[in-house]
């Protein structure tokens, strides 16, 4: 792929997208495949950087993971220990690999270094270590202090096993800490979770428990507070799907409402619905608060626009539960008619960039005004769109975002667009099957 990819003006967009797998679900079943016992055959699993980066760490790891053709795959579980005592793994910028392996690697027994991509090194990780070592873990920073990289080393006798440990984790940092908890312990004896404060991402640890239980494992919440993990190990529930992505279904679905607004639309996304263990699945309630025509099945979702709307209503949303998803509402507020305010979106700054910072940079690009605050942006429309060059920081989810730009009317220019491997690696071409580009001159 080219350093740049130009895109649009697109008149409208219309038409379906099957979805790729979700990298949440991915990662996680593969990782609790691994390691229960039995074999299980995971079917639609996720290709792209982030799922490869989850194989190749569990083959080191000495799982046997098998290829069955297009997405599916037989992994081969360890029944709760990895046969490799040491390894030195390479994660990428995969917060969902690189987080849940520190936890079962920390409480394991064996030598492990884990590190990443240089952003990775700038992600925190000092909290979910923090709570790792409450219980016995042994783990040493091997750069900067609160950061990986990471090494694991053989956990202290004091620590291991026992159902009465409690680990404490702060809860407003990432959910990622959390599942990486939750998903640990059962192959170490058990144990609890506390949460100190209030949770992110709510729906990431709901999904967490929900896979969890797929394979064996039924935790005990006493609210956003307390969970309680039972041991005994995973086992494998012999065969399982992997949803569509719900966070790439929101590009799709946005751009169906906004060219709803010139007659274009609608989009359907498929392999996802109103079933769908994913919390991104709300952001289908954000396009109906901002007027558009959404319709939902079992295992699809269509949004358009409704008959003689102009423009979409703003926004002022809390949008916590949907951290992924609330990206492509901050591009909706582009079509919108007045200021669209983004709250409690805190933790945009520790993802893939700080995507806080990068996306009012972006916005401005194109004429919109945009106010940062340190858990919020408030965004003004322009009265038309400005054509021009974004940067995307190596960050999927801005390249995606922004290609729904080129929906105003003016040419997009997407700065390092090979950066969707991660997740959606076949994104610009499914989003080119679905658009008409508008006429010269038009």
């Amino acid at each position: 792929m080219a350093d740049f990819l130009d895109i649009g003006p697109i008149a409208r967009v219309a038409g379906s997208v099957r979805l790729p797998g979700s990298k949440s679900i991915s990662n996680r079943v593969l990782l609790l495949a691994a390691l229960g016992k039995g074999v299980t055959v995971v079917r639609d699993l996720l290709d792209a950087e982030d799922t490869a980066v989850m194989l190749d760490a569990l083959a080191r790891l000495g799982v046997a993971c098998q290829p069955l053709g297009g997405r599916d795959y037989e992994i081969r579980g360890a029944g709760g220990t990895f046969p490799a005592a040491s390894s030195d793994l390479f994660l990428g910028n995969a917060g969902t690999a690189l987080r849940p392996l520190t936890a079962v690697l920390a409480l394991s027994g064996g030598r492990h270094r884990l590190g990443g991509v240089a952003r990775m090194h700038e992600r925190p990780i000092g909290d979910l270590v923090d709570a790792l070592r409450q219980i016995g873990a042994d783990i040493a920073y091997l750069g900067r202090e609160g950061f990986p990289p990471l090494e694991i080393r053989p956990v202290r006798e004091s620590g291991a096993g026992g159902a009465g440990r409690i680990a404490r984790v702060r809860g407003d940092v990432s959910s990622q800490f959390v599942s990486a908890l939750l998903m640990a312990l059962p192959a170490s004896g058990g144990g609890t979770v506390e949460i100190d404060g209030d949770l992110v991402s709510k729906p990431y640890v709901e999904m967490t428990l929900a896979m969890m239980a797929r394979f064996g494992v039924h935790a005990r919440q006493q609210g956003w507070r307390r969970i309680e993990v039972p041991g005994g190990g995973y086992r494998s529930p012999g065969e399982i799907f992997v949803e569509g992505d719900a966070s790439s279904a929101s590009y799709f679905l946005a751009a169906g409402a906004i060219s709803g607004l010139n007659g274009g639309g609608p989009v359907r996304v498929e392999g996802v619905g109103r079933d769908s263990l994913q919390g991104d699945v709300r952001f289908a309630e954000v396009l109906e608060r901002m007027g558009a025509a959404v319709r939902m099945g079992e295992h699809w979702i269509e949004a358009g626009a409704r008959p003689g709307q102009g423009r979409l209503r703003a926004l002022d949303a809390d949008l916590n539960d949907i951290p992924d998803a609330a990206m492509t509402a901050a591009m909706l507020a582009l079509f919108a008619g007045g200021r669209s305010r983004l709250r409690n979106i805190g933790n945009w700054r520790v993802k893939e960039t700080d995507r806080l910072s990068a996306m009012a940079t972006e916005l401005r690009k194109l004429g919109a005004g945009v106010e940062e605050g340190p858990d919020w942006l408030a965004i003004d429309p322009p009265a038309a769109l400005k054509p021009a060059s974004i940067d995307t920081y190596d960050d999927h989810r801005m390249a995606m975002c922004f290609s729904l730009a080129a929906l105003g009317g003016v040419v997009v220019r997407i700065n390092e667009p090979r950066c969707v491997r991660k997740t959606f690696p076949a994104y610009f071409e499914v989003f080119a099957r679905i658009a008409s580009p508008a006429a010269a001159g038009a």
